[in-house]
């Protein structure tokens, strides 16, 4: 999939920079056209010589070309490539690019760039987890970039955890997905959220539901194979995926949701909201574990509706998908809540139905698009059924 491809590997200075060549030579033998730009620093732990031999093009470096005093132009780099690749992605590259730094060859190219970009981070497990980190890589995925997420293994500090850059096989694998011609989503940004969210009583305590996450995952997994980028936020949930396309956000309560949601929603093509939302909170959250001392009572509040906000806001080209979960009048409820929260298609099953709703492996579902035109489907595997919506988020969203 990647013969004629043209594709920037941007190289930062850290340790993995070793990893670039085997990335390089990697998408050579596919058949891109592979130009790499490097850090200055990056020069202290790989030499442009072994990258240039690998690429079969000169390296990069500055804005001027060595020795004629030609300028290196950023701008036509950016508008040449098909993908840009940033591994190793340091912490230092990567809080210039949340921020918009613009200091060096690279970063100015980034600026420029049109096409779709992935970065692979690496560094020291505390500096992954450092808040300003975990900030920045937030930013810059809202950004519409795709992160490839570091590994756990051994460390250049001597220390054991993640931080890890991806292994080259695995960034290629996603590279090369991405540009599978067959895929229908290909190019499509999609946010999907899964599974439950937990609102805090006190430290110990929450209210929550039943919601496994299965759904969520499945149709995010569907959707990636399709060939679209995956947002996925997911509340408390031991579902696990590996499927390329997709960037996980774990989150716990309703507001958690709603911030990850609506920073990312700007940038979306596609809004499938699979996860069982708490629709009240504690409110107040006490610091301290209650003791159990005869009945106790609770004031709820009510939690931000991510629906029907992210509806108020929808612009033209951008699909809704919505989930009802109906106990009575299934198919009046599910129209009334198309209706309200503006959603393009909606997804209706009831738990009256045997194998359907929160912890089974399989589902019921009925899909109500915009013209209320409405399709029952038989008890299937959620994996089918995944099949079965992305299948008609395709056909509605094309219409």
């Amino acid at each position: 999939m990647l013969s004629g491809k043209k594709i920037i590997l941007g190289v930062c200075g850290g340790i993995a920079a070793y990893k670039s060549a085997v990335l390089t030579r990697l998408l050579v033998k596919a058949g891109a056209e592979v130009k790499v730009i490097m850090t200055p620093s990056a020069h202290q732990f790989i030499t442009p010589l072994t990258l240039s031999a690998l690429s079969k093009n000169p390296v990069l470096s500055s804005f001027e070309k060595e020795k004629t005093g030609e300028w290196n132009n950023h701008v036509d780099l950016s508008l040449w490539a098909d993908a840009m690749i940033i591994a190793p992605a340091t912490a230092n590259t990567i809080a210039k690019i949340a921020w918009g730094f613009c200091d060096n060859l690279l970063l100015a190219t980034y600026l420029s760039a049109r096409c779709p970009v992935w970065l692979a981070p690496a560094m020291d497990l505390d500096m992954l987890q450092h808040p300003s980190t975990k900030f920045n890589l937030e930013k810059i995925r809202s950004f519409g970039n795709t992160l490839i997420d570091p590994t756990y293994g051994e460390l250049a500090s001597g220390l054991t955890g993640t931080g890890r850059m991806a292994e080259p096989e695995d960034i290629f694998k996603q590279i090369d997905f991405f540009f599978n011609t067959d895929q229908k989503l290909k190019g499509k940004t999609v946010l999907v959220t899964a599974g439950p969210t937990y609102e805090a009583i006190d430290p110990v305590r929450f209210i929550g539901n039943h919601s496994s996450g299965k759904m969520g995952f499945a149709i995010a997994e569907e959707l990636a194979r399709e060939g679209a980028v995956v947002n996925l936020v997911t509340g408390p949930t031991d579902q696990k995926t590996q499927q390329v396309g997709i960037n996980l956000k774990q989150v716990t309560s309703a507001e958690e949701m709603y911030n990850a949601c609506t920073a990312l929603f700007a940038q979306t093509d596609i809004t499938v909201l699979a996860a069982a939302v708490a629709d009240y909170r504690p409110a107040a959250q006490s610091t301290e574990k209650i003791k159990k001392n005869g009945s106790m009572t609770l004031e709820l509040t009510k939690t931000h509706d991510i629906a029907a906000s992210l509806g108020k806001i929808k612009q033209p080209g951008q699909f809704v998908v919505g989930f009802a979960l109906e106990t009575e009048q299934e198919h009046d409820n599910a129209l009334k809540k198309l209706e309200s929260k503006n959603f393009d298609m909606i997804v209706l099953n009831s738990l009256k139905d045997p194998g359907a709703g929160f912890g089974h492996d399989t589902n019921k579902i009925t899909i109500i698009d915009r013209q209320h035109k409405t399709t029952p489907f038989a008890l299937k595997d959620k994996k089918a059924v995944a099949k079965d919506i992305v299948q008609a988020i395709i056909e509605n969203f094309d219409a």
